[in-house]
């Protein structure tokens, strides 16, 4: 539980109610998840969905932090012996980390400084005296009372002093405050190549950078991070800076009194800490601050795909034939059952150097025969647009639907102990192929059970911050399951473990409860199994599925609090619940019982009437088969002014990337997306999208091509 006082604050920033955040705060501290206060605690949030109870969830946990931090600050003053009833109340009314962080700096223990070793040799008086700016003092006949055998001369003493007070000023509230301000308005960023590397060829990635400068505040999150790694990796020299005259100019007219003697060794004082010691620490602040700025956009572009890709469309249950394609060592292919169960495995060697084309062909539609193959998956990586012309060859049955699969990420989970466990006799080629055609069934029930890191849709993940990625990820992953449901008796431990309020112990015992066991026939049932309390209970269930379990609702979001409402409603209609779901007549009385949604609240009611109007229903939508175009199979065969179809594999801030049936994806940049402006690629392209490309430059030697969607008059095939 957080103060009071902060429940006030993040209902002010976030423009939400304070009833909201009290009880979002509330049933966070009991223990409940977003995905099930966003679903089934409507009532309590003013029905808040996901991103909203998240930000006040974040809100929390950054003010619970600073809580901890006052803690902390003010028992180290405290034992210095510098804690003053003024400092204390400063200290607890402080909503703000880095405000803290300022009020504590004048008392922060530190390494030895140049003002330190001046404080050492006596000279703080001197100082003092030379900051109060008195007209009528000599500082230099005042340096004087100051020597002994640490301090050798008045030139010596005088440095000592404005030592200290350059110091005093850089941790004054006020002047770091203000030269904030600089960085926030001003601020420029400027990178410049490093002479010595500028002719290397991995310097030349950063090309566009070897002369750059922009204002921070405009920089994109792309950009910085591109500018970033190649400091780190030693081709760039960056810089933060601000007007340098102006800014020391705004430190003088705050700190100096007049122009007298002692008012110069301020002057004097402030240059040399603006340069030695200000300027430098608020920049470090905002290379952390705007790094941090384009983490966030970057990894929110990460998660932003990453939920596009995990909701992509399933097919369902269908016998698949799954390859994975390949030029030397040939294509894997395995056949599953509709439930993703192996079947069979064999390797085709269809194109170069060995040519099989013809026996490829006939096994293929063999094995399509022997295991009544329904849809056939090939992977997007090496030799696919080989395989997809292969496959178009085969004339199948129009009842035969074949399809492309991302394979990103499959090489990582065929590798892995997850695979491992699954197939234990079985090659790591085989686990790709494997992994591919249940991609193909369930996107999401597969690549849970791969590092969201590793499936390919980010932008420049491996520079931002891998905590913050992490966090952020997983709560994707976590929505995304949350929000499709669960089969109870086919999800693994993998899937379970995302499912609100399940632990991976909880999903491991629930694996093998059910091997023990056999299937679950209730929600109840889940009661028994090792370490699920009525807790754990109350934040899974009601996104389990059961179908054909032995109460009607366990195949619906219904959460198992609402059946005894559901059974009062029947009993009310004189119907059973079966009849309920089956008769829409039916339903259509339900809101017309007096009191009925004053009893159960709005929300959870119209929750209620949506599970019963389509139980079970999986949100999302239909799998559409795709074909890229018949003469594209290289970078070769692409021309300026062709309109070929692709799929968008990637979203970025500065575009979107297509794959358009060569080894390499092409870019739409931002700017032709559409016949308008466009901030946002989002919104107008997703991951997985059909689109319509218009090529306007292909370049073989770099791997760049160059793509238009607003020029392009075809639509999407």
């Amino acid at each position: 539980m957080i103060l009071q006082k902060y429940i006030s604050l993040i209902a002010t920033e976030l423009g939400t109610q304070l009833r909201t955040v009290q009880n979002i705060e509330n049933l966070i501290a009991e223990g409940s998840t977003i995905p099930f206060i966003a679903r089934y605690r409507k009532e309590a949030t003013g029905n808040a969905d996901e991103v909203v109870v998240g930000n006040v969830a974040d809100k929390i946990k950054y003010y619970g932090e600073l809580e901890k931090r006052k803690e902390t600050v003010l028992k180290s003053i405290t034992e210095a012996g510098k804690l003053t009833p003024e400092l204390a109340k400063k200290i607890e009314d402080c909503t703000d980390a880095t405000k803290l962080e300022d009020l504590y700096l004048p008392y922060k223990p530190k390494r030895k400084t140049r003002a330190g070793a001046a404080i050492e040799k006596g000279l703080q008086p001197l100082a003092e005296k030379i900051f109060e700016q008195l007209v009528t003092l000599n500082p230099e006949h005042e340096a004087i009372q100051f020597l002994n055998n640490e301090v050798a001369d008045v030139k010596e003493a005088l440095q000592g002093a404005r030592d200290i007070i350059a110091e005093w000023i850089t941790e004054n509230e006020w002047a770091r405050q203000e030269i904030r301000g600089w960085f926030a308005d001003e601020a420029t960023i400027t990178a410049k190549v490093l002479n010595s590397k500028k002719e290397e060829p991995d310097a030349q990635k950063y090309k566009d950078y070897f002369e750059y400068s922009g204002q921070l505040n405009n920089c994109p999150s792309h950009r910085l991070l591109a500018i970033r790694r190649g400091e780190k990796e030693g081709f760039l020299m960056m810089e933060i800076g601000i007007p340098k005259d102006a800014a020391i100019q705004s430190l003088k007219n705050y700190f100096v009194k007049n122009n007298g003697a002692a008012g110069q060794q301020v002057q004097l004082a402030i240059e040399d800490g603006y340069s030695r010691l200000l300027k430098p620490a608020i920049e470090t602040e905002y290379r952390l601050l705007s790094k941090n700025t384009a983490d966030e956009e970057a990894i929110y572009v990460f998660a932003d795909n990453l939920r596009q890709l995990l909701l992509a469309s399933p097919l369902g249950p269908k016998n698949v034939l799954a390859i994975d394609p390949g030029f030397r060592t040939g294509c894997k292919v395995v056949c599953i059952d509709e439930a993703g169960s192996f079947l069979h495995y064999t390797t085709i060697f269809p194109h170069a150097p060995q040519n099989q084309w013809e026996e490829a062909k006939q096994t293929l539609l063999r094995l399509v025969k022997q295991f009544s193959i329904e849809a056939i998956a090939y992977g997007n990586g090496t030799a696919s647009s080989e395989t997809d012309q292969l496959l178009r060859s085969l004339q199948l049955d129009t009842s035969v639907a074949v399809f492309m699969v991302n394979e990103s990420g499959a090489s990582i989970y065929s590798a892995s102990e997850v695979a491992r466990d699954e197939f234990p006799d079985q090659d790591v080629t085989v686990r790709g192929a494997i992994s591919i055609g249940r991609r193909l069934l369930d996107p999401l029930s597969e690549l849970v059970k791969i590092d969201p890191k590793s499936i390919g849709v980010g932008q420049y993940q491996h520079d931002v911050n891998q905590t913050r990625l992490k966090e952020m990820l997983d709560q994707v992953v976590e929505s995304c399951v949350n929000y499709v449901g669960v089969d109870l008796n086919t999800a693994s431990k993998q899937l379970l473990a995302y499912v609100s309020g399940i632990t991976s112990s909880v999903a491991k015992n629930i694996v093998e409860y059910r091997a023990q066991k056999g299937k679950f026939n209730s929600r109840e049932e889940l009661k028994k199994v090792p370490l699920l309390g009525a807790k754990t209970f109350e934040q899974c269930a009601g996104f389990l599925r059961i179908p054909n379990g032995v109460h009607p609702l366990d195949n619906t979001a219904v959460h198992p609090e609402s059946y005894s409402l559901v059974d009062k409603i029947a009993t009310i209609l004189h119907c059973n619940i079966p009849q309920l779901i089956a008769e829409p007549v039916l339903r259509k009385k339900i809101l017309q019982i007096t009191g009925i949604k004053e009893e159960a609240g709005t929300y959870t009611l119209q929750d209620i009437l949506s599970e019963l109007d389509k139980p079970g229903r999986d949100p999302r939508p239909p799998l559409e088969e795709f074909r890229f175009a018949d003469n594209i199979k290289t970078m070769d065969d692409l021309l300026p002014g062709m309109e070929i179809p692709g799929i968008i594999t990637n979203v970025t801030n500065f575009g979107a990337f297509v794959n358009v049936g060569v080894k390499q994806d092409g870019l739409i940049h931002v700017s032709e997306l559409a016949n308008r402006y466009v901030s946002d690629p989002k919104t107008i392209v997703k991951l997985n999208q059909k689109v319509a490309v218009k090529v306007l430059e292909v370049d073989v030697s770099r791997k760049r091509i160059q793509l238009s969607m607003k020029q392009a008059k075809q639509p999407a095939r």
